[in-house]
């Protein structure tokens, strides 16, 4: 992150990153929540939570960030080792714990680099809970963090899944989530309109999934995020798989493509897919099971920022084989059905 940040700073490097790994299509633009996306694979919340590599970031090829997650105070996080890699998986397990600077901090550094013109793909905001918060005062340490973020951010996500805040997965039972998504529509009457986005857990039953969904196009979010890490563990091979933390990378995959097709069948709230994407064909698919954009983050940590062009030039591909015009095309009608193979003439 470091080396991202200061890469970002010099123009020369930022221009030499982006003709390395960037791509350029008008069949790749997405327009979802009232913004315009230049490819439909973006940065997923947890890498850059303070917005200290924007620039270069957006010069590798994302076609979004989501910065964050950020709390309201500022915060150290969980102690060291909070970070694993299970090499045999292809995934992670992380208990990062919201280490950040604080809401004003992001808020700040973000309004520098508007003022700068260094900001190129739209910004989410991904906001959660601040530690030492009791869960029964969240609402107040929510707005006290959205409203900081609100100006600077093209988007912002209310993350109330992720498994390493004490309590936090509790405000996606009903009662607490709808009190807390009341808060959205105050903030949009007072701050003006802004889309903001739900994060939720894989581990979720359909239903409550299902419930989750309801109180957010209740309260009128623009769309939702699926799916956060996991805590579950099956089938893991690697030494670290006991690790307390979030799982992400490969093993989620599976079940994060199962809850992008159970909410897009039972909701018009468009969804960002992420969890377990490393490949062309994985972006692909989630596009086409209905997913508006796709986010990395544990593919980008082992492929490095060649996956970016690798993931865009594979949706190029596929939208040329079905004769489809673009990504959203894609998205609305999925993939054509293969033409079924002639039968071969019997012989008599």
């Amino acid at each position: 992150m470091a080396g991202l940040a200061a890469t970002g700073r010099s123009a020369l490097l930022t221009h030499l990153l982006r003709a390395a790994y960037g791509l350029e299509d008008p069949r790749l633009v997405v327009h979802a929540f009232g913004l315009r996306f230049p490819s439909p694979v973006g940065l997923a919340a947890g890498l850059d939570k303070d917005g200290v590599a924007v620039p270069a970031l957006a010069a590798i090829g994302f076609g979004h960030l989501e910065l964050g997650s950020v709390t309201a105070r500022a915060q150290p996080g969980n102690p060291r080792p909070r970070l694993f890699r299970l090499l045999e998986d292809e995934a992670l397990i992380n208990r990062m714990g919201f280490n950040n600077a604080g809401s004003d901090a992001l808020a700040r550094r973000i309004a520098r680099l508007r003022r700068a013109g260094s900001v190129h793909v739209p910004l989410g905001i991904n906001v959660g809970k601040s530690r030492d918060v009791p869960v029964e005062d969240a609402v107040d340490d929510y707005e006290r963090a959205l409203r900081d973020v609100w100006q600077v951010a093209d988007y912002l996500a209310v993350n109330v899944s992720s498994p390493n805040t004490p309590g936090l997965r509790s405000l996606q039972a009903c009662g607490p989530l709808d009190t807390l998504l009341a808060l959205v529509g105050r903030l949009q009457r007072e701050l003006g309109n802004k889309p903001v986005l739900l994060k939720l857990a894989p581990d979720l039953a359909d239903e409550p999934l299902l419930d989750a969904a309801r109180i957010a196009e209740r309260h009128g979010l623009a769309g939702i995020v699926a799916t956060n890490t996991t805590t579950r563990r099956e089938g893991l091979r690697s030494p670290h798989a006991t690790e307390a933390g979030g799982l992400s990378g490969r093993p989620l995959a599976a079940r994060s493509l199962q809850v992008l097709e159970l909410l897009r069948a039972h909701t018009r709230l468009p969804i960002v897919s992420v969890g377990g994407i490393a490949s062309g064909a994985d972006v692909v698919a989630r596009l086409a099971a209905g997913a508006s954009l796709v986010q990395v983050y544990t593919g980008f940590i082992y492929r490095g920022p060649a996956l970016l062009r690798e993931l865009n030039e594979a949706v190029l591909r596929a939208l040329e084989r079905a004769g489809l015009r673009d990504v959203a095309e894609l998205t609305a009608r999925g993939l054509p059905a293969p033409s079924p193979r002639q039968a071969p003439p019997s012989v008599r």
